[in-house]
């Protein structure tokens, strides 16, 4: 039976800022609203976000985009939910308050913890688990930190009084009323303490991480039923909560990368690559990490990821730090202005370098200056080093997976950047598709709400229609190809090497 309400809203929590969708059952979006929120960063390689200001976001977004739509409450089949994976918190549920800040994914202040873990011998146990390597990147360490160092929280947990989780979690705490404590199956396995073949929080990984199972969420499929929201600042209506999943892998999902070997990269704050590999989890492969692309239609389909910790937010970075352009159009005239970058490199490792280097304490540099350096030579590496970055990314999960990829389908913020675009097909020397809707972590979110109320019956009802792809394919000689990238390579390696000396000699 075809259900009467014709749209979906959609939220999308990203590390920036939170996004609502108005998508109709065509798979148009009718209605968008954005909100940004506040980054913090209290000490060096430290990253917070307010966890009450983003859900107050998520509250003024999802109203706005309504209005926007001129639709009412009750046209909504479902409320879908896409996040920001391994950004983790504490809150208190009889208070309702967090504990203390969200560490964003990005924070690097538990290194420390993870190379002593490593020290002792635990890397191949988490792996073997988790499909991850030790590193802060993921949650459990983050949550460890905030036990150990917010007065009372022990206390508090043996009290029974705290959960813990990523921030879909805490989302649907809050919109639900606090009568459902739930993740799903791709947030979970991003946080180091969930097992990916038995499907369960284990044990052995809650005890070495020291976070009591207890504060943590129930797991459930993306296409399952979470829960109604009972948040009167809300909707008075009780609206179907679905299709929760994390954001890269609701990109995978909406990028109709259903396939193996189907792969995708979301150009956000940091940059996902990830291929799906179907129902049969790979060993982590050192560089990589296996995840849980979906748990949908009753079967786990797993993935090979690359994650960048840094792409689009070096843009940001030489925006409002360096202050090098104010608008889009400033940017886009300085990058034309300047026919290469004359041999300058940025390596933005503001919080580390991620896949396949994976060095917490690198630190980021430009190199290769020279007197006539200007405002777009710095642009343009900025930008080429998102490139670069994906281009890394490509070339381990081809070796590790032993498949070579046909096409690297691109959606995200930056993937709008139509040079971005064309020097990641001249780096590949292959064809970028990137989707006609930017918002495809959402999109992703959507398609499986939707096929959960009924919205859709089957993923070949659903409006392919609306995510068309435009392709951009190589226009670089080799040999120009393999001299930009060797000095990429160059470049980190540089900073990698200068960053082991400078520990060597602090130890000293």
């Amino acid at each position: 039976m075809m259900l009467e309400q014709q749209y979906i809203l959609a939220i999308d929590q990203s590390t920036s800022g939170t996004k609502a969708l108005i998508v109709d059952r065509q798979g148009n979006t009718v209605a968008r609203s954005m909100k940004e929120h506040k980054q913090y960063y209290p000490k060096p390689g430290w990253v917070e976000h307010d966890p009450l200001e983003i859900y107050d976001n998520v509250i003024s977004a999802a109203r706005s985009c309504v209005e926007a739509a001129g639709i009412e409450p009750a046209d909504l089949a479902a409320l879908t939910l896409t996040n920001q994976r391994e950004t983790a918190m504490i809150w208190d549920k009889t208070t309702g308050l967090p504990i203390y800040p969200a560490i964003v994914w990005q924070c690097q202040r538990t290194a420390d913890v993870c190379m002593k873990l490593h020290e002792d011998g635990y890397e191949q146990t988490v792996a073997n688990k988790t499909g991850l390597m030790l590193d802060p990147y993921f949650s459990a360490t983050k949550l460890q930190w905030i036990l150990d160092h917010v007065d009372g929280a022990r206390t508090l947990t043996a009290e029974g009084r705290l959960l813990a989780g990523t921030i879909d979690s805490w989302l649907v705490w809050k919109l639900t009323g606090g009568s459902v404590h739930a993740t799903d199956y791709t947030n979970a396995s991003r946080t180091s303490l969930f097992n990916i073949h038995t499907l369960q929080w284990d044990e052995e990984l809650c005890s070495l991480f020291q976070v009591p199972p207890s504060l943590l969420p129930a797991v459930k499929p993306s296409d399952t039923l979470f829960g109604f929201t009972r948040e009167p600042l809300l909707f008075g209506e009780e609206i179907p909560i679905s299709g929760v999943i994390g954001d890269s892998q609701g990109a995978l999902f909406g990028q109709f990368c259903h396939e193996p070997g189907m792969a995708k990269a979301t150009y956000g704050t940091g940059t996902s690559v990830m291929m799906n590999v179907g129902e049969r989890s790979l060993p982590c492969e050192e560089g990589l990490v296996t995840t849980i692309a979906w748990g949908a239609g009753g079967t786990i389909t797993y993935a090979l990821e690359s994650v960048l910790r840094t792409t689009g937010d070096s843009m940001k970075w030489i925006r409002d730090n360096l202050g090098l352009y104010s608008t889009y159009e400033e940017m886009q005239e300085l990058l034309d202005s300047v026919p290469s970058t004359e041999g300058v490199y940025l390596v933005p490792a503001f919080v580390g370098l991620g896949a396949p280097y994976w060095d917490p304490y690198a630190r980021a540099a430009i190199l290769g200056m020279s007197r006539s350096t200007g405002r777009g030579h710095i642009i343009r590496a900025a930008l080429e080093s998102i490139a670069y970055q994906v281009q890394d990314s490509v070339a381990s999960l081809e070796e590790k997976s032993g498949v070579s990829l046909r096409e690297l389908r691109a959606d995200g913020g930056a993937s709008a950047n139509d040079w971005l675009m064309q020097f990641q097909s001249n780096l590949l020397n292959g064809p970028v598709s990137r989707s006609a809707c930017a918002e495809l972590s959402a999109m992703g979110s959507v398609y499986l709400g939707g096929l959960c109320v009924g919205f859709w019956s089957s993923l070949d009802d659903l409006a392919q229609s609306s995510n068309l792809h435009e392709t951009f394919t190589p226009q670089m000689d080799e040999a120009t190809r393999r001299q930009l990238y060797a000095g990429w390579k160059s470049a980190v390696h540089t900073i990698i090497d200068a960053n082991k000396k400078t520990r060597i000699h602090a130890e000293s």
